[in-house]
């Protein structure tokens, strides 16, 4: 059956309908600049209150940070060490809520398990475990509870079982971060916005001091658009500080980059339903092994950046840190050979105050600015919190006078899921081999005319989580796949040589590995997505167990924290 004779269950997004829609000049009455988490939040916000909403993308929607995060929606453990950021704790967790019933096809209750090999470890870790839980008032989606060694065995198979004492098995929810983006463009077209991807905001006209238009260049065709607006949300993400320059070439920064590296490994490693946290590494973090799409993430790094990059790269000490470490909490050692895939984003984090050096410090709570008369930008932030984000700007474009006064009904909206195809079972056969890839086509072609795609890697990376799961299947589907998108027949070349060594990793248009700083190297990071991402936002103390079952070819020994003042800080932290 070809794409055009399926009807989608969730309002399409045409390309030549949305082209055909700027081309008419009209004024909007609002243009969102950014198609990631943020951005399509913001639109999906404006739209349900009638405004006449443009939403305009300089790559794939969610190509940058939103699809490359750790895959969870939560509040942040590691920020009750703080109680100055206890609200945005709280917070995020009544979001955390609210998505899960909003878009329960793509958000759910997930346990963890953060095993304990240290006496008073499990007490200690209950007490600040059991307050974040109870955080959410009403909103918990889960019970915090302390388990046995044989519980913690039982509930989480896979973890080493040598000195095991136990440990504290608690809630936090996981999604599908671009999957989710998608749907919250789609929900949001459905109530009127015109969303463009491809379409790099390159110019800003301020008369009067207020920003009359924006121009475009569509990457597809090379021509440039006028576009006429009565406002400008600034939702670029770690690109933000870009789009303020071309109002005013000479505006401060507000951001800082954190690059979070994740890496991608079989399931066996980790068999059962439950996430495990390891609580504490050398940069600072934390690093998550979670079962995600048939396979187990591992992540995330914490290495600072100086340039935002369209396509940033993992680096080889972030993978080896992070099979070092998570080697000394699995029963099966972690090998370079293991990694099926690779990939890394960048984190937009709002500049830290002076003295403060380590990005994994940084608090990712966001910031509203009106600026430029006519300009809101919303900075930092993370997944969690898209919403309460777009909220918040649109009040304080409200405010501003930018907009009329209306109602936000996001709250309690549903979030719209197209279940014409089931994506996840598509991707699991195409990780499987070849002869699956009659049904990639039929979805490619599918996800072309109605899911806004227009690239191979759209497909396989955003569409498709293949790329992510699986890079050496993504490579070898990527010639067909963009052979059925231009109406051509793939033909195999004659000859094909695989470099099995490959960092596995979205194809980058620079193939250039960025640059990791010295202070990086001095503090192995790896870098949630977007995070949110990107991201793996708890911290709590633990030492990490023996490593005499840790392989031979681990890259340096563990760091483990045991100094007596690091447990009293942890409690007083978490109590």
């Amino acid at each position: 059956m070809a794409a055009a004779e399926i009807k989608p269950t969730v309002k399409g997004l045409n390309r030549t309908e949305a082209l055909a829609s700027i081309m008419q000049d009209p004024v909007w009455d609002v243009v969102v600049v950014g198609g990631g988490a943020t951005g399509a939040g913001v639109a999906l916000d404006a739209a349900s209150r009638g405004l006449k909403t443009l939403l305009l993308e300089a790559q794939d929607f969610s190509a940058g940070t939103s699809s490359r995060s750790t895959k969870l929606i939560h509040g942040g453990v590691r920020y009750l060490k703080n109680p100055r950021d206890w609200g945005l704790v709280h917070d995020a967790l009544v979001e955390r809520k609210r998505l899960i019933d909003n878009c329960p096809q793509l958000v759910h209750a997930e346990p963890f398990v953060l095993p304990c090999f240290k006496k008073w470890e499990r007490e200690i870790y209950m007490a600040g475990l059991g307050f974040y839980g109870a955080m959410a008032g009403k909103d918990q989606i889960g019970r915090t509870r302390m388990l046995k060694p044989e519980e913690a065995e039982k509930v989480l198979p896979g973890v080493k079982t040598e000195g095991l004492l136990g440990g504290v098995e608690f809630f936090d929810a996981q999604f599908d971060d671009a999957r989710l983006n998608i749907a919250l463009i789609r929900t949001a077209a459905t109530h009127g916005a015109v969303c463009l991807n491809y379409m790099p905001v390159v110019g800003l006209e301020r008369i009067g001091g207020l920003i009359q238009s924006v121009t475009v260049e569509d990457k597809h065709t090379g021509e440039s658009h006028r576009i006429r607006t009565k406002m400008v949300f600034n939702c670029a993400g770690v690109w933000a500080d870009q789009i303020r320059r071309l109002a005013d070439p000479q505006a401060a920064q507000l951001l800082r980059f954190s690059r979070g590296t994740h890496v991608v490994v079989d399931r066996s490693f980790l068999p059962g339903d439950a996430g495990m946290l390891i609580p504490k590494t050398r940069d600072g973090r934390v690093l998550f092994a979670i079962p995600w799409h048939n396979a187990v993430l591992l992540g995330t790094t914490d290495v600072e950046v100086r340039e935002a990059e369209f396509d940033p790269q993992p680096s080889e000490d972030e993978i080896a840190f992070i099979l070092e470490t998570a080697s000394g909490y699995l029963a099966k050692p972690l090998y370079r050979s293991d990694v099926l895939a690779a990939f890394a984003g960048l984190r937009p984090l709002l500049r830290v105050p002076a003295g403060q050096s380590s990005t994994a410090q940084a608090s990712r709570s966001h910031s509203v600015i009106s600026e430029f008369g006519n300009m809101i930008t919303i900075a930092g932030g993370k997944w969690t919190s898209y919403r309460r984000m777009a909220e918040d700007a649109m009040l304080e474009a409200t405010l501003r006078h930018l907009i009329e006064p209306r109602l936000c009904i996001t709250k309690d909206l549903p979030i719209l899921v197209d279940e014409t195809f089931n994506p996840e079972v598509i991707e699991e056969a195409a990780c499987q081999g070849p002869e699956n890839d009659a049904k990639v086509i039929e979805y490619a072609l599918y996800a072309r005319d109605f899911e806004g795609a227009c690239t191979a890697e759209d497909i396989l990376w955003r569409r498709l989580r293949v790329g992510v799961l699986n890079a050496a299947r993504a490579q070898e589907l990527l010639p067909k796949v963009a052979a059925a998108l231009e109406g051509r027949e793939y033909v195999a070349p004659a000859a094909s040589v695989t470099n099995e060594a490959e960092v596995p990793t979205e194809p980058s248009s620079k193939n250039v590995e960025p640059e990791v700083s010295a202070e990086s190297l001095e503090t192995p990071t790896a870098a949630e997505e977007v995070v949110e991402s990107a991201e793996a936002d708890a911290e709590v103390l633990a030492e990490p167990p023996s490593k005499s079952e840790t392989p031979e070819s681990s890259v340096k020994a563990l760091e483990t924290p045991t100094a007596a003042e690091e447990v009293v800080e942890s409690a007083e932290a978490d109590a």
